[in-house]
């Protein structure tokens, strides 16, 4: 499994919808700034995503599989329309983990795209992961 930041916009998996969840992210954080705990972000980004009636699933539960066999599970902050994972965070700064975490979401899922957010900054930090599934 490749895993790549978009950066060019030929590439860009579900251009739409995914810069309508950007905008809801970036209205977030320009409501809410910085001094809040995960938990509220997600709150926050819920009541926007029912507000433009954007399908989505909070803190979906993914199995984790091996030759069929489940052995564990995977907890998605949101899924939104069945296609993009959405991971939120509030830390000074994101970290290789941080990018292995939401690349084990896809791979587990088999979606192809996600976002990794950090709400800590002054502003908003965000980016796109694709799961190369070839």
């Amino acid at each position: 499994m490749k895993i790549l930041q978009i950066t060019n916009m030929n590439k860009i998996i579900y251009p739409e919808l995914s810069y309508k969840i950007v905008g809801i992210l970036f209205e977030v954080h320009t409501a809410l700034g910085n001094r809040y705990q995960e938990k509220y972000y997600q709150r926050a980004v819920e009541v926007k995503l029912k507000k433009e009636k954007i399908p989505y699933v909070r803190e979906i539960a993914v199995d984790l599989m091996i030759d069929g066999e489940k052995i564990g599970k995977y907890f998605l902050d949101f899924l939104i329309d069945g296609k993009i994972i959405v991971e939120l965070k509030v830390k000074s700064a994101l970290v290789k983990n941080d990018f292995k975490q939401i690349s084990a979401y896809l791979k587990a899922s088999g979606l192809k795209l996600g976002l990794l957010v950090n709400f800590y900054g002054n502003s908003l930090e965000y980016k796109r992961i694709l799961n190369n599934l070839q």
